[in-house]
Order: C-alpha cells, then structure tokens, then sequence
C-alpha cells in the first residue's frame, strides 16, 4: 500500500483512468457552459492554469475522450506503454557527457547577505547560461523532514503521475500528464521512494550522476517503468522557523525572496502561490520537470533540501526563439499547434509535458547546460531560459519566483506573447512598471543616492521600459480622440483590469462600453467594436497620467534612454502594442508628435446632458477656469502595492451607480481629443486652487505620500480642454442657451465636490481569485 499508484495493475489502472477521463470531460462541459468571469484560485501555471477553461487534477494532452476500445476494453495502458520514437535518438547516449556544465558559485558569508543584491552582481556572467549553481555558505540546523512533520503537524500531499516514455506529439499520441495520485505524509512517501530505488539498484545510497542520466534517457525510451510519481506544486515551505536556524533567519530563506527590497514583486498586494510564495517539489527516482519557461519569464530560485541529487538542463534566454524552432520542427508535429509561426510551440510547451532529449538542441546549434544539484545547493534560472531535469531519488526542493528591475524588457515580451495567445496573465505587469518607475523617479531628487553598476543596469531598463509604454498610451489615447470613437472620460480607480479581446492588464486607461461588461486595452481598432450594449464608449483614464508622462520626459533626456527606444523600434520592438494595433495606429499618425496636446471637441447641445454625470459622487471633478475640465487629484502614493488582475464582479458592483448616470450619455456624438498637459496661463493657478479646495477625504493621502505628492503637483491631475463647435442658425440665441447650460454643468459638478463621500484606502487582506474577463460576452479559448 506504501508504494501507491506505481504498484497497481495494468487493470486497475486502465480503470482508474477511465473514471478520470470520464470526470474530465464532464468537467470541460461545465467549464465552456460557464462565462470566463467564474471564480478560480489564481497559482502559478501550468500551460492549463493560464486558461480560463482548463480543468485541474488530470491532463490529457488534445484528446479527452476516454480509451475505449469497441469491445469496451479500456485501452488507457497505450498512455503509458512505451514505444520507438524515431525521432530521438536515444541509441548512443555519449551525447550526455558532451554538455557543458554551468557556473557555479561559492559566495562567502558576507556576499551571502542579500541574495538579489548577489545575484546582480553575477548576473552579467550568469545569464548567458540560462542557469547557474550557488553553494551556500550556511547550513539549515533544522532538518526539511523535520520541519514538514514536526512544525507542520498533519502536513500531507497529493501527488502527480507522470508517464516514463518519449511521445510522439502528434495527435494520435495521447500524453496523460498530472494524473492525480495519493495522499503521501512526509515520511511514507520517502519510504515508498526509498523501497523503489532499492529494489532497482540493491542500494540505498544514490550512485554517480552521470550514471543515473543515462538510466534517465535509456528508462524514458525502452525501459520498463511505465510511471513514477512526483509531488510538484505543493503549497509551502521546508525552511524552519527556529530562531536558531541560521539559513532559515536568512534572507535566502525563500519565503523572504519576494518581499525584498530589490524585488519588483514586493508591490503586489496579494500572495501568488509559487510565485511569491514559495512551492515544494518532493520527487523519487526519475520523477521529471518537463521542458518549461517561467510564468511571465521571471526569475526562479530553487533550493535542494535533502535527499539524492537533481540533473538541470538549461537553455540560455537569448537562444528561447531557436530553442522553440528546434521544438517546433522537430519534436511536435504541425496538426497539434494551436497557431502558425513562433507562438504556436511556446502555446504548447506552457502546458509543462514536454520532455525530449536535449541531444537534438546541440545537433541544431542550440546551446544547453548541465547542472547536478545537491543539498545545500541553490538553482537560478534566468529570465525566458527554458529548463527541464529530473530526480536521481528521493529528495525535496523549494522554489519561488523573483523579479529585479532588469526583468521588465522580458516581461513584456512575455505579455506580448499571452495576448497574442489570448492567455490569462498571471502579473499586472503595467501597474508594476508603472509604480516601479515613479518610486524611481522620486529617488531621483535624493542627490546623496549612491547606485551600484547593477542597480544603474536595472534603472535603465525600468526607464527604457516605462517611457515606450508612455509614448505607446499616449499615441493611442491621441488616436482614440482623433477617431472619434470616445464618447466619455471617466476616472480610472479599479486598479488592473484585463482587456475582454486579448486579456492584456490595462492599468493606465481602458474603454468600457455601456453596461461595464466590454473593457478593451487602447491596442484595438476603436471603431471596429461593436457589443451588443451599443458602441458608446467611455475612456477610464488614472488621474495620474499627467504625473507618469513628466516623468517619462524627465527619464527621455537621461544619456542612452531615447537612443535604445529608437534601436528598438527600428527592429521592429512594439512590445507594449498588440498587432491589431500596429495597422490601426499608422492609419491616424498624421500630425502626431509625442507628449502633443490632446483635446476634445463636441457640440454645445450635449452640454445639458452631461450634467448627469455630477451623480458620480465617486468620480468627483473640479474645473479650470471656465474651459478645462479635470478629474480630481489624487495624492495616492507611488509606493502602494499593486492589485491583482480585477474579477468582473467588482468593476461590475462599483460602476452600478455609474450605470444609471450614464443612461442618457447614450445619444451623445462626441469628437474629443484632451490635454495632456496644463495650458501655461492657467497651471499654476489650477493647482493653487486644486490644492486649497480638496478636503482630507477627497485626497485619499498617505503620510508618507504627502511630500512626494507635492513634488508632482503639477502633474497628478488630467487637464482637459473643451471646445464648442459653432452652429450656422440662430449663433446668438443658442450662444446664449450654450452658455446656461454651461454655467449649470459647472455648479452640478462644484456640487458633487462637496458631497462627494470620502474614499476609504488602506491595505487590505483579500482572498486570491484568479483573474477573470470582465462581461460576459468575453471571448473563450
């Protein structure tokens, strides 16, 4: 009974996965029957948890229809049986001691004192291998199997069936990955281990690595185990919490990793599982992490805590293309990928199934690295490298994911390549740079900060970053008020939300339709969108655009900034666009220059209409002058943690109000286009008044934010300049009428200012949900 699934009958087995296969596609049917806006725990992905319709606890690659022969035999044993694959090789396994080994390093205590501190200062090297070893200098006192069965009392876990054969990746070869298995304790799972690698090797102790990778590929082409079980994702950590655990008080212990100073993932309000929390891998001879890349292409740190050793295979970021064109070409076939070109096999490799010998990497000039991980030893895996191994026995691991300021170029590739797959993103990687940049460029003005070379090589990737994303929102929102296809500004205050065509985290501006249920990120073609509420949309817009823009400006004229966007767009670098938009945009460039003023335009007989948005107590406004219109400032703090993606039920509940304010906006034809920056006449008298009229509630300040929202004054705020159009008949009479109506929209607005109830802001405890489209009309995978 110790060992488990491995020791069932071929029987049992096949019957066993009959029952899954069946649950599975009960489970599917519910899933499409339902609207992607349904609740799910948000984790760290597989390919199948960025998917909003993706089941969990069984796997079977294209095909969910049960192995039922005609006769009514279950032929679930073809999942497992192993058979030649021609295509790898595996008859000459020489090729195993031709790849090159990793660097490894050997810090010292005092180096070992921040691990992202150590980690840019050995990045510039590191990287160009994808991976690399680092042997701690300290010792954990308290034991992982002491941790998991004394301090974690009735910690138990589940464990996954993998299948020991090479597949054929084509749409006649079922590949059934992440079978659930059985419930384990600590301590009975090392023994079911243990008992396996006895009976195999008439040993206990673990033999040489270079033994034990051969056995590997030999067992996983022609050998006779057809499955091994393996504990991967297991929520929680083997690190002690004893005081008199010198690596657990550490800042290596990888529950701190994410929260460090350095660390671009201590802005996130909500824990991810995996991501910012650290996850256990507990896994017996042969039990594999298939060939995988990152969520997000983030940093990952992994820490052997005991047991017999681990074979790494890494490839090296700038090689992630050639690495997916080998795979491509030459492991999948063309009837299983979901998409033509590059992204077809990156969509496939994100489900973590797929395990080849990376022999065909190095026949095709794809460069691959070894590393054997011991206990003690820590794995860095660097941004896009892809990366695959498997156990030499029983042993247990932690890991977690990471982020640094250099990470942003790799991140938006990453989120680039989801939105062209339509897939959830796990990060809101526009509200992280964003906030990342502004706590960067109030540090500016500290003249006594003294920067490291790396800290300056993460800065510039950060500023690089930042201001393509300005420029690229700001030609939108330009774009959008030239095409007439804005009918409202409103103020942004969700936070993150996705986009409802290609799932992109909108955080600086969005268009929402009639009824809240259609947002849509500014990288579409406006005038195309046609919801069934009706085709009026308003544009949500954060107040403190203005803030962000001067700081873009102010990073534009550091030495290199403007140079490396130019290079990049030359080559044809539209990270932060979306192709539909890359036609859209060259249509409606005439006349455009960065940072231009935008304006709107609309005719005088809306204006009694618009007073009914002076019912938004929560989208309170203040007027300049008598021609600009601004949403209130916000002094929120550029520190703040970022939120998670935003389920449709909350842009949902709190727009409700908005709703019937909005009804009578319906009939309006608007041609708009508004200003980015404050006419000079009326700037600082603005800002006076702005200052002295917004009571406490409406400001929503932190203390500490106070002094730097009083450096960005000028800049926190959304001016916006109105025209009239003039009318041929009756000019005087309708002036006049224009002019009333005006007058009447100022005072409901001034009107709202005043009892406009406080916005209560502070941290908050909120449970994980998975993000989710908002509307119900949203597109399914």
């Amino acid at each position: 009974m110790v060992e488990g699934r491995v020791c069932l009958s071929k029987e049992a087995r096949n019957g066993l996965e009959f029952l899954k296969c069946k649950r599975l596609k009960r489970m599917k049917s519910e899933t499409v029957s339902e609207t992607l806006g349904v609740t799910g725990m948000m984790s760290r992905s597989g390919g199948d948890s960025l998917r909003a319709s993706a089941s969990c606890g069984i796997r079977l690659h294209n095909h969910v229809e049960p192995f039922v022969t005609s006769n009514g035999a279950s032929s679930g044993k073809d999942a497992f049986s192993k058979r030649k694959v021609d295509k790898f090789d595996t008859s000459d396994l020489e090729w195993t001691e031709k790849i090159p080994e990793c660097p490894v390093y050997h810090p010292t205590k005092e180096e070992f004192e921040d691990p992202l501190v150590y980690l840019q200062k050995i990045a510039p090297e590191a990287l160009r291998y994808g991976i690399c070893k680092i042997v701690s200098p300290l010792s954990a006192s308290v034991p992982a199997g002491i941790v998991l069965m004394r301090e974690r009392a009735g910690f138990k876990f589940t464990t996954r069936v993998q299948p020991l054969r090479l597949a054929e990746w084509d749409t006649d070869d079922k590949v059934t990955f992440f079978m659930s298995g059985r419930n384990y304790t600590f301590r009975d799972f090392e023994k079911m281990a243990s008992k396996i690698f006895s009976r195999r090797y008439c040993s206990a102790s673990c033999l040489p690595g270079t033994y034990l990778e051969k056995e590997f590929w030999h067992e996983i082409a022609c050998g006779k185990t057809e499955t091994v079980e393996y504990a991967c994702d297991v929520e929680g950590s083997a690190f002690s919490s004893s005081f008199s655990d010198p690596l657990g008080n550490s800042k290596w212990n990888l529950k701190n990793v994410s929260r460090l100073p350095k660390s671009t993932l201590r802005l996130l309000d909500t824990a991810i599982p995996g991501v910012t929390d650290p996850m256990l891998y507990i896994g017996m001879l042969f039990s594999l992490f298939a060939w995988h890349v990152e969520d997000h292409y983030l940093y990952s740190i992994n820490y052997h805590h005991c047991g017999a050793s681990k074979t790494w295979y890494g490839v090296p970021g700038h090689a992630a293309l050639d690495f997916e064109k080998v795979v491509r070409e030459h492991v999948y076939t063309h009837d299983i990928l979901s998409t033509d070109g590059e992204d077809g096999a990156f969509d496939v490799l994100l489900g973590k199934t797929t395990l080849f010998p990376p022999n065909i990497l190095l026949e095709h000039g794809v460069p691959v690295y070894k590393a054997v991980q011991n206990p003690g030893e820590f794995v860095i895996t660097f941004p896009r490298a892809y990366h695959a191994g498997f156990s030499h026995g029983f042993n247990c691991g932690e890991a977690v994911n990471f982020a640094i300021g250099d990470w942003f170029p790799m991140g938006a590739i990453a989120s680039w390549r989801y939105a062209i797959l339509n897939r959830m993103p796990l990060l809101p990687h526009e509200e992280l740079l964003c906030k990342e940049a502004m706590i960067l460029f109030t540090s500016l003005e500290c003249e006594d900060t003294d920067y490291s070379s790396a800290d300056l090589i993460s800065h510039h990737c950060i500023k690089v970053s930042f201001v393509k994303l300005m420029r690229f929102l700001h030609h939108a929102r330009w774009s959008l008020m030239k095409s007439g296809a804005c009918t409202g500004l409103l103020r942004n205050t969700y936070g993150t939300i996705l986009c409802s065509l290609c799932k992109r985290d909108c955080y600086v501006a969005f268009l929402n339709c009639n009824c809240n249920m259609h947002p849509v990120c500014l990288r579409h073609d406006f005038k195309s969108l046609n919801f069934s509420c009706g085709r009026n949309h308003t544009l949500f817009l954060r107040e403190d655009v203005s803030a962000m823009e001067a700081a873009a400006k102010r990073f534009e004229k550091e030495d290199g900034i403007l140079e490396d966007i130019r290079q990049k767009t030359r080559s044809g670098d539209d990270l932060y666009s979306y192709p539909a938009s890359n036609k859209y945009l060259s249509v409606l460039d005439d006349g455009y220059s960065p940072y231009c003023e935008i304006n709107f335009d609309f005719n005088a007989d809306i204006a009694a209409i618009i007073q009914d948005h002076s019912q938004y107590s929560n989208q309170s406004t203040s007027i300049c002058g008598t021609e600009n219109f601004r949403p209130e400032a916000s002094g929120t703090s550029v520190a703040c943690s970022a939120s998670t993606l935003c389920p449709s039920g909350e842009l949902t509940e709190s727009s409700s109000a908005a709703n019937n304010g909005l009804k009578r906006l319906k009939k309006l034809q608007f041609e708009r286009r508004y200003d980015q920056t404050l006419p000079p006449e009326c700037s600082q008298t603005n800002d006076e008044s702005n200052h002295n009229s917004l009571s406490a509630s409406h400001r929503m300040e932190s203390p500490e934010s106070a002094s730097k929202e009083d450096r960005f004054a000028r800049g926190s705020i959304i001016p916006i300049s109105i025209k009239f159009k003039k009318l041929v008949s009756d000019e005087a009479m309708r002036r006049e009428r224009e002019n009333q109506r005006l007058d009447k929209f100022q005072h409901e607005l001034g009107k709202t200012m005043r009892e406009s109830l406080p916005i209560e802001i502070g941290p908050k405890r909120l449970k994980i949900r998975g993000p989710s489209f908002l509307g119900s009309e949203s597109r399914l995978d």
